[in-house]
């Protein structure tokens, strides 16, 4: 149930992605996620494990919802990032069915993770508002067609009000950076309504889903 007051997850930890990974959003994402769980892990290791496929191949683009495209570290070389699948797969190896994948859901399942004291990784924009049309694109994978934009963004969601969302943005200096809710939540409704938590343990789940 939503509350009408602010609600925030106090001691999530603050994880900056610069200057070791300039694409790593997502897995520094994760590691803030995993380390408030309880588990010692960097975000280097998980840039070394998540699952990786090639920029292009064979005329056609790489998948973000089967690998990390690209480079992960560096500009230099080109580069992509990874939709929900692949980061929910590396984050079961750590805490198996406790995962939680809420990707397609309604945002108050966000909301709910959060009063229940579990930060919740959302796939979004970097402006955390909706795009225009002219920010997308389509690329040909082994796969078929895949809608992606170079805005992509992974942030953690530590808190909410009635007029903001407060959020761990590994580009940001200090934890629990304030956005506006209504653009934020339109955003992630662009990006595929894509968003990972976890449970203390798997009966937890039927809460939740």
């Amino acid at each position: 149930m939503l509350s009408d007051t602010t609600v925030k997850i106090p001691g999530v930890p603050h994880i900056r992605q610069f200057p070791e990974l300039a694409r790593g959003c997502e897995v520094t994402s994760l590691a803030m996620l995993l380390n408030y769980a309880g588990v010692t892990v960097n975000k280097m290791e998980l840039a070394e494990t998540i699952t990786k496929v090639p920029f292009q191949k064979n005329g056609l683009y790489g998948n973000p919802n089967e690998g990390f495209v690209g480079d992960i570290y560096t500009y230099d070389r080109p580069g992509y990032g990874v939709y929900h699948k692949p980061i929910a797969e590396l984050f079961r190896q750590y805490l198996g069915e406790r995962v939680l994948d809420l990707t397609g859901e309604e945002i108050a399942a966000i909301y709910d993770m959060v009063e229940a004291g579990k930060p919740v990784l959302v796939v979004t924009n970097s402006w955390f508002r909706k795009l225009h049309d002219c920010h997308f694109t389509y690329w040909e994978t082994k796969q078929g067609k895949v809608k992606i934009t170079y805005r992509d963004h992974c942030v953690v969601v530590t808190g909410y009000s009635p007029s903001h969302v407060y959020i761990h943005d590994p580009l940001y200096p200090v934890p629990y950076r304030k956005v506006m809710r209504k653009p934020f939540e339109e955003a992630w409704y662009q990006m595929g309504r894509q968003a990972i938590s976890y449970v203390d343990n798997v009966e937890e789940k039927k809460v939740f889903v």
